[in-house]
């Protein structure tokens, strides 16, 4: 008679996660996905990570955080979404040490963009109502694009 315990398989040996991973099923991964699904894909979770940037933006200076603070901590949580499920679900790659230093550079520029463009539009345009958003969505728009590009053409190609 096998012994209770006899089914059990060993857990293989992994290395730590560089970052949260999100519970989704690898089983596709080294299927590549179209330009067209990639960008649709990326678009709403685009959208989905706006709405963590900008609730969290406008969240922050309501508890009396700085513009400019408000944005960086929020770009940082609003990023974090996006490459945790463009990793997975959009570009279905597998974690990359190589892949992840990419992204951290990647993410440093459209931060650097983002917060600028933020900033040049809000004191350029004066204090009407519309600024705000305005000035959020051109600088979200501007790390979109250049997120996208560099994320499909470089960092997700990277074996």
């Amino acid at each position: 008679m096998p012994e209770p315990h006899d089914h059990v398989q060993p857990l293989p040996e992994h290395h730590a996660p560089l970052a949260p991973e999100l519970p989704l099923t690898d089983s596709t991964a080294d299927e590549a996905l179209d330009l067209k699904t990639q960008l649709v894909r990326f678009v709403l979770t685009g959208g989905l990570s706006a709405i963590v940037d900008y609730g969290l933006y406008v969240l922050l200076m309501a508890l009396g955080v700085t513009r400019d603070l408000a944005k960086a901590l929020s770009f940082i949580a609003g990023t974090t979404t996006a490459y945790l499920i463009n990793r997975r679900w959009t570009f279905k790659a597998p974690p990359s040490r190589v892949r992840f230093a990419a992204v951290v550079i990647l993410y440093a520029v459209t931060f650097a963009a983002q917060v600028g463009i933020n900033r040049v539009l809000n004191e350029s345009l004066g204090d009407d109502w519309w600024v705000t958003p305005f000035a959020f969505v051109v600088a979200q728009g501007v790390a979109t694009v250049i997120n996208f590009v560099v994320q499909r053409v470089v960092i997700f190609r990277i074996r």
